[in-house]
């Protein structure tokens, strides 16, 4: 199933892409049109792109993490049920570097990662909302755990406490820090102090 999911990653991407082809060509083709409207297209060229991103963070995401977790299904469980209910928080997913030294310790927690303790522990309320997960191999680790913020300028764009935490311990390491919006029920991820988008059609467990 994982293989077909893989296939249908790639299918998309390259659908989109035929699209950006066509409608760069009717661009090209009808920019000295009086009535055509090049802010339109450029538009619809620009939702192609958005698609495309967050198709291809998803498919490079699995292959970022699982080499160092068999819980890749669980933790995509959980993000996406957490972005449905607009359920916010913040997940560090440890690879070779320990980050240990660079955020403040939570509380242990020392379980198996499942999609149903990931999700209670991000209920809204709960004392261990606040703060960052974190997952080592199969196990959650310990939560509310306090991320260096990222002193990166972002310009106009409003950036909130989380994905500033989430970018600014991908700076340090080379953890992968997941985030769900819980203003917008947006799924990212951060590494190695970028921010990418996750398309919640790939996540979705069937």
């Amino acid at each position: 199933m994982e293989e077909n999911q893989n296939i249908d990653i790639k299918e998309k991407i390259a659908y989109h892409l035929e699209q950006i082809i066509d409608e760069a060509e009717t661009m090209k083709s009808s920019i000295g049109e009086k009535d055509y409207c090049l802010l339109c297209e450029i538009a619809q060229i620009k939702d192609h792109f958005n698609t495309i991103q967050s198709s291809a963070s998803f498919y490079y995401l699995k292959s970022y993490i699982e080499h160092f977790t068999n819980k890749t299904i669980e933790i995509a469980r959980a993000l996406q049920n957490l972005s449905d209910k607009r359920h916010g928080c913040l997940m560090i997913i440890e690879r070779s570097d320990s980050v240990e030294q660079y955020i403040q310790a939570g509380v242990q927690i020392n379980a198996d990662c499942s999609s149903r303790l990931i999700e209670s522990i991000f209920f809204p309320g709960n004392p261990l909302h606040d703060g960052a997960l974190l997952i080592k191999t199969d196990h959650i680790i310990s939560a509310a755990n306090v991320l260096p913020l990222t002193s990166q300028n972002f310009g106009g764009e409003k950036i909130g406490t989380r994905h500033r935490a989430a970018i600014g311990l991908s700076e340090c390491t080379d953890a992968l820090i997941l985030i769900v919006s819980e203003e917008t029920g947006r799924m990212s991820f951060a590494l190695d102090g970028t921010l990418y988008p996750i398309s919640s059609a790939e996540t979705r467990i069937q």
